[in-house]
């Protein structure tokens, strides 16, 4: 009696079971990897940037960065723009994206504490105390970023405020729409000064580094950044596996090597 004739599908279905069964004992992992819309304030987009090439690397998901003013990207999230991760310069519009219903309901954490300084590219603009640089006046313009829509631009004006300063130096102020306007239009010396992050002199990519002075902290309102997953990217898992990467030890390092504090 003949054996019958082993066919060629039966070999591929028993590969293909065999594989399955490895799956299931965890000899493999399927691991489908996602593009993550993450729509990032100006000040954090050189270290996100850093950050988020770290997590491209280790996890195989993608990583598209939309950077603005906070105050302009929560617009632009309200609108319905299909941002799935918000890294904000404030709590205060990812608190409200949280009442609105357009983000994940307990996905907010503070990620950085911002901090402003005072910043000229020429090496021998400020020394000592920059508060007495600024009520001398030798300067033609000072850039700070529009207090309305962003963060920063709000904690240089209440600088200036309660240093009496505001109404004198307001007709020198040269405003930028965010953070990284700003700091273009110091290090293009459009403007002899600027208030601005920290974090964008201490960058890597900033061979100006030129002279500065750290605003006190009793100065300005915190810059406390929280992020938090928005509507769109709950059902992503590359923007929850993001959000988690954030808390990484390696991360932290980062953003503290940007001069920010860590909450």
């Amino acid at each position: 009696m003949k054996k019958p004739a082993f066919r060629k599908h039966d070999f591929l279905f028993y590969i293909v079971l065999y594989l399955c069964i490895l799956i299931n004992l965890g000899y493999f992992s399927v691991v489908q990897a996602n593009e993550i819309q993450a729509a990032v304030a100006a000040n954090f987009h050189n270290a996100f940037r850093e950050i988020a090439g770290q997590f491209e690397t280790k996890t195989g998901h993608k990583v598209l960065i939309i950077p603005g003013s906070t105050g302009k990207l929560y617009a632009q999230i309200v609108n319905g723009a299909p941002f799935e991760l918000f890294l904000a310069a404030d709590g205060r519009r990812p608190g409200l994206l949280e009442k609105e219903g357009k983000a994940v309901p307990g996905t907010r954490f503070t990620y950085a504490l911002g901090k402003i300084t005072l910043w000229s590219p020429n090496p021998d603009a400020i020394s000592g105390n920059g508060e007495s640089i600024l009520r001398k006046k030798n300067f033609a313009h000072i850039a700070i970023t529009n207090p309305i829509t962003a963060p920063y631009g709000n904690a240089a004006l209440q600088t200036l405020q309660k240093l009496g300063l505001w109404k004198e130096v307001q007709p020198l102020v040269v405003q930028g729409e965010n953070v990284g306007q700003t700091f273009q239009f110091v290090s293009s010396q459009s403007a002899e000064l600027g208030l601005v992050a920290l974090s964008q002199v201490l960058d890597p990519k900033n061979h100006k580094k030129g002279s500065r002075w750290d605003i006190p902290e009793e100065l300005y309102d915190p810059l406390e950044q929280d992020v938090i997953i928005l509507e769109k990217g709950k059902n992503n898992p590359g923007a929850r596996a993001l959000w988690n990467f954030l808390r990484d030890a390696a991360v932290k390092q980062t953003i503290n090597k940007y001069g920010y504090g860590l909450p």
